[in-house]
């Protein structure tokens, strides 16, 4: 599992992440919730190592990745699916997924068959140019380029922004069968309540950079919970 652990993160003199713990178990959908700045997108830049933390720590499977450049992490299984997509737009659909082959061995670079059962469309157009493809498509481009480096945890940064609605649908569908049928662990940050209602196995939620409350999915509806999503 992930298991992240009492972590401190600044940029500069302010600081975004104040001792945050949490796990994302394996075969499970951890889901971080929040308004907008309190720190979430902070939190998945902490655990892919796109931003040094300051204080604590942060494991997976047994392994400490303090320290650990966001190749390495790869390396270690850790995928990410970044907000607003970040997929290369000049180069074509099937250039993109390859990209992923980076962190894995000789022997897997290949485009695994599901991610084109996931999300046909992909399949349709290997040869476009990913700047040209809709939003909610580079979206499902971005997860299955991801799902290429054979993760064995997911972290995804708001997939529905911006997407339509039938497109969620896709997404929620592709996160719901990775989670069944690999046992990958799934971090998924998000602000569509629900969308992780209908998700998560277990959800946290983020205030001014701390974890205010956690449990199981069901505890959203609690007043506890409501009271720091409304705005």
């Amino acid at each position: 599992m992930l298991t992240v652990e009492n972590v401190n993160l600044h940029y500069g003199a302010a600081q975004a992440l104040r001792g945050v713990s949490l796990k994302a178990e394996m075969g499970k959908i951890t889901c971080v919730l929040g308004r907008n700045g309190v720190g979430k997108s902070s939190l998945l830049r902490a655990v892919t190592g796109q931003h040094a933390i300051s204080g604590g720590s942060i494991d997976f499977n047994g392994t400490t990745l303090n320290g650990m450049a966001p190749f390495n992490r790869a390396r270690q299984g850790v995928g990410y699916v970044a907000q607003g997509r970040e997929i290369f737009p000049l180069l074509t659909v099937k250039e993109n997924l390859e990209t992923g082959y980076a962190p894995v061995a000789r022997k897997d670079r290949f485009i695994p068959d599901e991610i084109f059962s996931l999300f046909p469309v992909l399949g349709t157009m290997l040869s476009r140019r990913g700047g040209d493809l809709s939003g909610g498509q580079q979206q499902q481009l971005a997860i299955g380029r991801a799902m290429v480096t054979r993760p064995k945890i997911l972290v995804l940064d708001e997939p529905t922004e911006g997407i339509q609605p039938s497109i969620i649908k896709d997404i929620g569908r592709a996160i719901r069968y990775l989670r069944d049928s690999t046992g990958m662990a799934i971090l998924l940050v998000e602000q569509y309540l629900d969308f992780c209602r209908e998700l998560a196995d277990y959800v946290y939620i983020m205030d001014r950079g701390e974890i205010v409350h956690q449990g199981m999915a069901e505890t959203l509806d609690t007043p506890a919970a409501r009271r720091h999503l409304t705005v």
